[in-house]
C-alpha cells in the first residue's frame, strides 16, 4: 500500500515542484492538496503543464488521514498554520520554510525538527518525524565548504552565488518581471542574507562573507567559495571524495561545472580549484530541486526507510 501524503501550500513554485515529483514517486499517493486560494479548481489552474497528468483538486483545509504532509507556505507562515491545525504526531511533518531550521526554533508543541540536510544528518532523518528542510542558497553553500571542517582551513570564506528568478518565489515583485531580469543581474542583501544564520549553525566559528545575486535566469543557483589553504588540490579532492562516498546526490567534479548539469535534477556538483594558496569551491543546485522540494523528497524518503533516491532520478537540462 502506498502512502498517503498531503500538501498545504501547493500553488506556488515549491508546491507545484512536489506535486510533479510525487506524481512520478514509486511509494506515495497524493492525497490532498490545499490552497485556499485555488480551493476547488483542479491543480492544473495553478500548474498549467499539469493539464492530462492528474485530476486531483485543490482543497480549503486539510481533511483526510494522511501519513506524510509536507509545509510548503511563506516564511513564518508554518508556525502559524502549526499552532491553529492539531497534527497526529504519527505523520512524517516536512516543513519547506525558514521557520524551524535553527536549534533554538526547532520546536513547536510536541514536535522537535531535525534539519534536513541528509549529507550530514542522515541518520537524524532517519528516526526523525519533523524535518526542517534546508534553504536552497544555505545548501549549496554548506555543501561546497563541510569537508573543509575536517581541516583547520575555515576561518574566514568569502562567497558570491547567483539565483534564478524562481528563488524570489511566484509573488510579483519589480525585480521579478522578466523586463527587469533579462540581460541584468544584481547583488542584494549583501553580508545579511536570511540562509547566513543557518549557515553558520552547522559551520561553527567560520566567518561567511556572503554576496548573493539576482541572476537572468529562471532556476539554478550557482556559488563559489574563496579560501586560503597549504593543502594540495589531491588532498582536498580525496578530503571531498571520502566526505561524500555514499551520498547519491552530491558528486564531485573534476571539470568546470555549468548550472545546466543540475538544473531539473536533485545533484549538487562541486568542483574544486587551487590557485597558489588560495582554494576556489564551486557549487551547484537547481534552487527548485535540491535546494527544496526534491531535498524534500529525499528527506521524506529517509524518514520513510526508502531507497534514498526513489523519485529522484531525474533527467538533467543538457540543452
Amino acid at each position: 500500500m502506498k502512502a498517503k501524503v498531503g500538501i498545504i501550500g501547493g500553488a506556488g513554485y515549491t508546491g507545484g515542484e512536489l506535486i510533479r515529483l510525487l506524481l512520478q514517486h514509486p511509494f506515495v499517493e497524493i492525497s490532498e492538496v490545499v490552497s485556499r486560494s485555488h480551493a476547488q479548481q483542479p491543480l492544473y489552474a495553478a500548474h498549467p503543464d499539469l493539464v492530462g497528468e492528474t485530476d486531483l483538486v485543490f482543497s480549503p483545509e486539510l481533511s483526510q488521514s494522511i501519513d506524510v504532509l509536507f509545509l510548503c507556505l511563506g516564511h513564518g507562515e508554518s508556525v502559524k498554520w502549526l499552532q491553529q491545525n492539531r497534527i497526529n504526531t504519527s505523520v512524517k511533518l516536512i516543513d519547506l520554510t525558514n521557520d524551524f531550521r535553527l536549534s533554538e526554533n526547532a520546536t513547536i508543541a510536541d514536535r522537535s525538527f531535525v534539519y534536513g540536510l541528509p549529507e550530514i544528518n542522515r541518520s537524524k532523518i532517519s528516526t526523525a518525524s519533523s524535518i526542517a528542510n534546508p534553504g536552497c542558497f544555505a545548501t549549496a553553500i554548506q555543501l561546497g565548504l563541510l569537508p573543509l571542517l575536517q581541516t583547520d582551513v575555515l576561518s574566514e570564506v568569502h562567497t558570491t552565488g547567483i539565483t534564478g528568478s524562481t528563488g524570489a518565489g511566484q509573488s510579483l515583485s519589480a525585480t521579478s518581471h522578466f523586463s527587469w531580469r533579462v540581460g541584468n543581474i544584481q547583488a542584494y542583501k549583501t553580508l545579511t542574507h536570511q540562509h547566513l544564520a543557518e549557515v553558520r549553525e552547522n559551520l561553527p566559528g567560520v566567518e561567511i562573507n556572503f554576496i548573493p545575486w539576482r541572476g537572468d535566469f529562471s532556476r539554478g543557483i550557482f556559488v563559489s567559495s574563496t579560501i586560503h589553504t597549504d593543502l594540495s588540490e589531491v588532498e582536498l579532492l580525496d578530503l571531498y571524495n571520502q566526505f561524500y562516498n555514499g551520498h547519491p546526490f552530491t558528486h564531485i567534479s573534476k571539470t568546470a561545472i555549468y548550472l545546466k548539469q543540475v538544473v531539473q535534477t536533485n545533484k549538487c556538483l562541486i568542483q574544486l580549484e587551487k590557485i597558489g594558496s588560495k582554494l576556489v569551491v564551486h557549487s551547484i543546485i537547481d534552487n527548485l530541486l535540491k535546494g527544496a522540494s526534491g531535498q524534500a523528497v529525499q528527506n521524506m524518503n529517509l524518514l520513510m526507510g526508502w531507497e534514498e533516491t526513489a523519485g529522484l532520478k531525474l533527467k538533467p537540462a543538457g540543452f
